[in-house]
């Protein structure tokens, strides 16, 4: 999801019992929007290159991540499925659902985000972990709105806090994961000044 390149200041700006309460709120934003999705929806284009399918797809298989490494288990012992059929299913809103119930119940253990996680890049605190899966969220919800016609307005504390994100990752983008940022006037509002960093335009 979140690779090389990235700072990890601004965790301050939370405490762990917000940062999981604001997971939480990420996690409800991104089920309305799979809810929504009508069943003629699946294959229409979500981003370039990815339908909607492939969008939801993606996060389930994010969501599969968080237990074993919340678990300690190294980036390179884990073996989650990256087929489509395999992370949906029968009932993709069921997979999504599964997927985000078991990363929420691993977040919420006592300890959690007190802990180090091993990811590809290498090991990350739990606190900065959670709040990349609160960005990649509230992110993807909008992209997701967009796709399916549904409301793309975002939950403004989400905003804020994947802002303090997207104020880590590089000028000119992650390559292979993030496009440059767009530019936007200073006098933008939140979601928009978020939405171009990631390289989207809230329009």
């Amino acid at each position: 999801m979140f690779t090389e390149g990235m700072s990890t200041g601004g965790m301050d700006r939370y405490s762990p019992v917000e940062l999981l309460a604001l997971f939480q709120r990420a996690q409800a934003l991104f089920t309305d929007r799979v809810d929504a999705v009508d069943p003629d929806q699946w294959e229409d284009e979500a981003l370039p290159g990815w339908t909607v399918a492939d969008l939801v797809a993606h996060l389930v298989g994010e969501h599969l991540w968080a237990p074993p490494l919340l678990a300690g288990e190294p980036y390179t012992d884990i073996h989650v499925a990256d087929d489509i059929a395999t992370l949906l299913g029968a009932d993709p809103f069921t997979g999504w659902e599964t997927a985000a119930d078991g990363s929420l119940a691993a977040f919420a253990e006592d300890d959690a985000l007190t802990r180090t996680v091993h990811l590809q890049r290498g090991p990350t605190p739990a606190t900065q972990y959670v709040l990349e899966m609160t960005a990649d969220l509230t992110v993807h919800s909008w992209d997701l709105a967009r796709a399916t016609g549904g409301d793309p307005r975002l939950d403004r504390e989400l905003v804020d806090a994947a802002l303090v994100l997207a104020e880590q990752l590089p000028d000119d983008g992650v390559p292979g994961f993030f496009d440059p940022p767009l530019a936007v006037p200073t006098s933008a509002d939140a979601q928009t000044r978020l939405l171009a960093r990631f390289g989207r335009k809230d329009d």
